[in-house]
């Protein structure tokens, strides 16, 4: 669904690809090098489905694209929007864990829902506890060597 070039999830929220891609031309400044159809560019890689429809939504050919896609500071601000739209994502994500873990405990105890599912319920909940253990422990030593790290450097200040 399409609302002012701007894709509308089912749950009615804005795709914020475009918006970053504002913001990355906010940031560049006045005068920049990079210009505005450059930044464009980026915005329609990241909403259109290929480069092609992305060329032509901005009125440029597939090859100015490319040609585009080789300059540094193009691929520089592309992966920079990429990496920002990933992030927005993932914390999206994040934001339906406590749904997601809802649904398995609930598939776990109903009786109605099938022996094989139920067991693919348990085994994502062990391998995700196992997981979050995993990483509780590597948090802790990597705290450890850090303390003993600034301890060693303590000892060498004096």
């Amino acid at each position: 669904m399409s609302f002012s070039g701007r894709k509308v999830h089912v749950d009615g929220q804005a795709d914020d690809r475009a918006a970053d891609c504002v913001r990355l031309r906010q940031m560049r400044g006045h005068g920049s090098k990079f210009g505005r159809k450059k930044e464009e560019a980026i915005a329609a890689l990241l909403t259109q489905r290929n480069l092609e429809e992305a060329a032509r939504s901005i009125g440029v050919s597939p090859n100015t694209l490319l040609k585009w896609q080789a300059i540094p500071e193009f691929q520089t601000a592309y992966r920079e929007a990429r990496r920002s739209t990933f992030r927005q994502a993932i914390a999206r994500l994040q934001q339906g864990t406590s749904a997601a873990a809802t649904t398995l405990l609930k598939t776990l105890i109903d009786p109605n829902t099938p022996a094989s599912v139920r067991v693919r319920a348990a085994e994502v909940i062990f391998n995700q506890a196992a997981k979050a253990i995993e990483i509780e422990d590597i948090e802790a030593r990597v705290a450890e060597l850090e303390q003993h790290v600034e301890q060693t450097n303590a000892g060498y200040k004096k």
